[in-house]
């Protein structure tokens, strides 16, 4: 079998990763280095460069360059370079290539499969991105994967034993997750997961920057337009300072001139790490919310959490470990590489993928790191007001995972039925991500309040199958698959996603045994004594809710309890 490349496609660099002989290997470049700068540059002749090359060029010519292009994933943004435009999806295809081509050198051709990583807050339009950008790239992606959970895989890998609960924080060159798992007995459980995809270490550097440049009464948008080769090389000066503030308290930042030279004797400029800390501060409270979230999600507390891991290069920095002691009391844990574990990690998910025995005792289960909803309206007064969000799956929820919610018509002999599918946090659905829509028809004529069933289904592929019909009409249920992340799947592909989801689908309402034990019980209700009546009516509430719900495991458990409180009140059919 031919082996599934591990691949993390980061912002600032990317690194190729496959599993063999029982282990994960990163796959080195044409350099010998794991890493490749996630760079691209475009020469006068038209050369696309890609990698260490590019960065170079950046250091001359700048305008011909572009990096951090990961954060544009998803999005309709282009970069003019030497003449030529791009999107988002080119340029990372290119570094893809590049990788691919790697991977092709060491294995002999042998390697046209990938996993690829994202990060935990990637939505599914920047996921679909990245699939897209593998697929032009010539690689078939096998799953997308959460970069904090590659990491988490990678720790798991080398440590099968351990007990423990997790929370990973994966700070890269440009986007920032932080992922509570539990791991136990070979299984790895993601429990929740929050983040930013607008953060990282370039957002650091960019700090050090511009308080270097404030030093010079400059402002860095102004400077990048006026004196862009002066600021460029300025860049490369605050990155290095920056790696220097690691394990340095002070750097010394030489300032260029307009042309972008440093001359013998020239002006620096000192900072100490102090003064970086305080300048990143704003940088650093959008790291705590997240990292609150995620353990509000679980009702945990900081002394709730065993192990803190530190994934990608930005950790490196004291202030970031400094963070994670004031919050949790421990010094955190960095025992791999920051910089290769999530490629470790993709690898190992590539091992897992085609069942090889090194890992066949390892377990693994992820979240949906999105709410996921439709557009509903609501009354205020007599007003009704659309543009609501009314969530179905919500965030950090166990995939894969069916779930269902009724929803009315709003006025009455309403048929059909319009219904928007949403991603996204907000309470109103123009700040959230639009996924598709799906319209329900034969909705039988009526009043207004006409019962109609909308049910989500998601897979670990991320595959949204969406499910609507009306009461009474259950022959006519219509269905889409949204499959933003997978874009490029044929119908058979699709057509087996359906089927795997159909086990996970359960409708307790058209059970008919189900529905005469409610019955039964609602009519049994009346022939209790007064002060039995409380009971017995909250024990069938709690049955109604579980049915409504759709959940197996509910259902089941509130008919035990209904069956036991009716054969309680000697209910004659029992």
């Amino acid at each position: 079998m031919r082996p599934i490349l591990g691949i993390d496609l980061g912002t600032t660099n990317s690194l190729c990763a496959v599993f063999r002989n029982g282990k994960p290997e990163l796959v080195p470049n044409v350099h010998g280095d794991a890493m490749t700068p996630s760079v691209v540059g475009v020469l006068p002749s038209g050369a696309i460069l890609v990698g260490a090359a590019a960065k170079e060029l950046a250091v001359t010519q700048p305008d011909r360059v572009v990096s951090c292009f990961k954060r544009w994933m998803g999005s309709s943004h282009q970069v003019e370079l030497g003449g030529l435009s791009f999107s988002a999806v080119e340029l990372s295809s290119m570094v893809l290539k590049s990788l691919h081509q790697d991977a092709l050198n060491l294995l002999q051709g042998e390697a046209d499969e990938a996993v690829v990583t994202v990060p935990a807050y990637f939505n599914d339009h920047q996921r679909s991105a990245t699939k897209v950008a593998a697929e032009m790239a010539g690689l078939r992606v096998r799953r997308i994967l959460n970069e904090p959970t590659a990491a988490a895989l990678a720790y798991g890998f080398h440590e099968p034993d351990a007990e423990r609960r997790l929370l990973v924080i994966d700070l890269g060159g440009g986007t920032f997750d932080v992922t509570l798992m539990e791991v136990f007995e070979g299984t790895l459980e993601i429990l929740s997961t929050a983040g930013e995809s607008q953060l990282g270490g370039e957002d650091f550097t960019s700090r050090l920057l511009s308080e270097v440049l404030k030093t010079q009464n400059l402002q860095l948008e102004t400077a990048e337009l006026k004196t862009p080769l002066y600021v460029s090389r300025l860049r490369v000066e605050c990155e290095r300072a920056k790696r220097t503030l690691g394990t340095d308290l002070e750097a010394s930042i030489r300032l260029p001139d307009e042309a972008g030279t440093f001359p013998d004797g020239g002006k620096r400029v000192r900072v100490s790490e102090k003064a970086f800390a305080k300048a990143c501060t704003p940088l650093i409270e959008r790291i705590v919310k997240p990292i609150e979230r995620v353990l509000r999600d679980k009702e945990l507390r900081t002394g709730d959490i065993d192990e803190v891991i530190l994934v990608g290069g930005a950790t490196r920095m004291p202030l970031l470990k400094k963070l994670v002691y004031e919050v949790f009391s421990r010094e955190a844990l960095m025992k791999h590489d920051p910089d290769q574990v999530v490629a470790l990690g993709a690898a190992i998910q590539a091992a897992l993928i085609t069942d090889d025995r090194a890992v066949e005792d390892m377990v693994m289960t992820d979240v949906c790191p999105f709410t996921l909803g439709v557009d509903t309206a609501k009354h205020f007064g007599s007003q009704l007001q659309a543009g609501y969000y009314s969530p179905i799956i919500h965030r950090n929820t166990t995939i894969p995972v069916s779930r269902e919610e009724a929803y009315a018509t709003t006025h009455a002999n309403q048929t059909v039925m319009h219904v928007d599918i949403y991603q996204g946090e907000s309470r109103r659905v123009e700040k959230n991500v639009k996924l598709g829509e799906l319209t329900v028809t034969g909705i039988p004529l009526g009043p207004a309040g006409q019962t109609v069933y909308i049910r989500f289904t998601y897979d670990l592929n991320g595959i949204l199958e969406v499910e609507a019909y009306a009461a009474g009409a259950e022959d006519r249920k219509v269905s889409t698959i949204i499959a933003q992340q997978t874009a490029g799947l044929g119908a058979a592909e699709i057509a087996a996603a359906k089927e795997r989801m159909k086990a996970l689908k359960y409708y307790p309402r058209e059970d008919q045994e189900l529905q005469r034990l409610l019955r039964g019980a609602e009519a049994f209700v009346g022939e209790v004594s007064p002060f039995q009546r409380e009971g017995l009516e909250a024990a069938i509430d709690a049955f109604e809710a579980a049915l409504a719900d759709s959940n197996r495991a509910a259902v089941e458990s509130a008919r035990e309890t209904l069956l036991h409180v009716l054969t309680s009140l000697g209910y004659p059919e029992l």
